[in-house]
């Protein structure tokens, strides 16, 4: 059944809107809390009111550093009330991440949770400011745990909260979100994302899905990341539907919050699935509520979220950070095997096109070739990574998305592979350059390469390939500890390879083919011993 396209463009002024025509309708439910679209509506505008006691104005870029929770909400939809940017940083980050993304994105008013797993906020940002002289005027700690100087609590903050409306001022064009993702680049690039196409792009993805006010959708992928922020929350506020947030992925208590809250709709991704249906406590009856949904993968992943998970609409999707989470999506409606071995028909308003990569001539139906995208499309990158936009745009204004696919003779996209040397490791894009650029930080490395293995259960492992400094023996263990301290812990090699050098042409260029080649191999040797 489909829905009516909410009037406003701004983030804030749908949520507005949603509190107006059913206020009571829970918005989220959190931590066994239940929101409704006005409660939501009204603390979002008491934060709104709180950041303008303290100055932040249009324009200005206020940093998230916190997992999922309804907290993470308000204050994403008050500081673009405001006219500001929100910047989410992943709660996987370490200070050196941390501390790239502040000043790239120019945040100047954090809001930070102490800290996440073994990572602690506090120190770090300290750390941050100590090394680099990063300015910051507001830190704002929210939930628990003490707010050392310069910090301040969340709910002190909001103490100072001014009377009256909010007179919202955000623009359809404006930033809503900026998104820092890894690429082919050394340092993560940040995708800016407009209030206008999120929310037109957001409402066609819910439809592809079937998604209803009645709907309770499962969400427990990142915030932080486009699939959450970009995808999942405007699909949800657009049709006024009940996200059902789980502040990390964790298989058993997934399946509880699937199954106390009787979710229709689910988020996920192949190796989430597959930990929930490998989960002991997992039984068909505990998913049978679910009905739809997304995720991506191969079509043998398609058809287990939909017969092994039970959300029998499942459907299949293609699409980044800069084409505002998806571009492509299977209708819901469609038979089980078509939607598994395709990722659908252009979003409206998406145009795709397949190129020859020598020609970049289009090419048809049915010929592989590079996928490039027109339409939903972020406005360009934005801080030190907008020197890239010339390159990601071709002349007539089309995305290169550097991934391989063709046509059907339907209009319908088939994703075949990724050309750019990206690795998708369990769900998330890893970049080699990044990785790289840890490994050599080292002291005992000369060189390094980084490439990903295809791997059953995880999409793509990360292999390494180093060369260490003459005389020296480092060994795996001490350089995947090594990255683990100075990146997110996702990013560190699966595997490392010792060699004497790196397989380079005569211009000293790194063969990442001839890298590949080796670093399966010695997966697959080691497979079979």
């Amino acid at each position: 059944m489909s829905m009516i396209l909410p009037h406003s463009r701004t983030l804030p002024g749908v949520l507005a809107e949603m509190a107006g025509v059913h206020p009571q309708h829970p918005a989220v439910i959190a931590d066994q809390a239940i929101m409704t679209y006005a409660g939501l509506a009204s603390r979002a505008d008491r934060v709104a009111k709180a950041m303008l006691a303290q100055g932040v104005k249009a324009g200005d870029r206020v940093g998230v550093l916190m997992s999922n929770c309804v907290e993470w909400l308000e204050i994403a939809f008050g500081a673009q009330a405001v006219g500001a940017t929100l910047v989410p940083i992943s709660t996987w980050s370490k200070p050196r991440e941390i501390g790239f993304i502040l000043a790239d994105a120019g945040v100047r008013t954090l809001f930070a949770v102490a800290g996440f797993a073994r990572e602690d906020f506090i120190a770090s940002v300290a750390t941050v400011i100590a090394e680099t002289g990063l300015v910051l005027d507001h830190r704002i700690l929210v939930g628990e745990g003490e707010a050392p100087a310069p910090w301040r609590r969340y709910e002190d903050v909001l103490q100072h909260a001014g009377a009256g409306p909010v007179e919202h001022a955000a623009q359809p064009g404006d930033d809503a979100l900026i998104l820092y993702t890894s690429g082919s680049t050394s340092t993560p690039k940040a995708v800016r994302l407009a209030h206008g196409g999120l929310i037109e792009n957001g409402f066609a993805i819910g439809e592809r899905m079937g998604l209803t006010a009645q709907d309770r959708v499962h969400v427990s992928v990142p915030l932080f990341w486009a699939y959450g922020s970009a995808n999942a929350l405007p699909a949800i506020l657009t049709h006024g539907a009940t996200m059902v947030l789980q502040d990390r992925f964790e298989p058993a208590a997934a399946l509880a919050l699937i199954e106390q809250h009787g979710c229709t709709a689910i988020y996920t991704l192949p190796p989430m699935t597959a930990a929930m249906i490998a989960e002991p406590a997992f039984a068909p009856a505990r998913t049978a509520s679910l009905r739809t949904g997304l995720t991506t993968g191969t079509p043998q992943d398609i058809i287990s979220t939909a017969t092994g998970l039970g959300a029998a609409q499942i459907c299949n999707i293609y699409g980044s950070s800069e084409t505002y989470g998806n571009c492509c999506v299977t209708p819901a409606e469609w038979p089980l095997d078509r939607r598994a071995h395709c990722q659908g028909p252009p979003l409206p308003g998406v145009s795709v096109r397949i190129i020859d990569a020598a020609s970049t001539v289009p090419v048809a139906a049915g010929e592989q070739g590079l996928i490039e995208v027109a339409g939903y499309l972020m406005p360009g990158y934005g801080g030190k990574s907008a020197a890239l936009n010339a390159d990601v745009f071709t002349a007539d204004g089309w995305y290169r998305t550097g991934d391989i696919g063709f046509l059907t003779d339907a209009g319908e996209l088939v994703f075949c592979g990724r050309h750019s040397e990206m690795i998708k490791r369990a769900g998330i894009n890893v970049s080699p350059a990044e990785v790289e650029d840890v490994l050599l930080q080292h002291p005992l490395v000369a060189q390094a390469g980084v490439v990903g293995v295809p791997d059953a259960r995880r999409g793509e492992i990360i292999v390494a390939t180093v060369v260490p400094i003459a005389g020296a023996s480092p060994t795996a263990a001490d350089l995947i500890e090594h990255c683990r301290a100075l990146a997110s812990t996702y990013k560190a090699p699966d595997l490392i390879l010792f060699r004497t050098g790196l397989p380079t042409t005569v211009t000293g260029k790194l063969m990442r083919n001839a890298l590949k080649d080796d670093a399966l191999a010695a997966v697959t040797s080691a497979g079979e011993a």
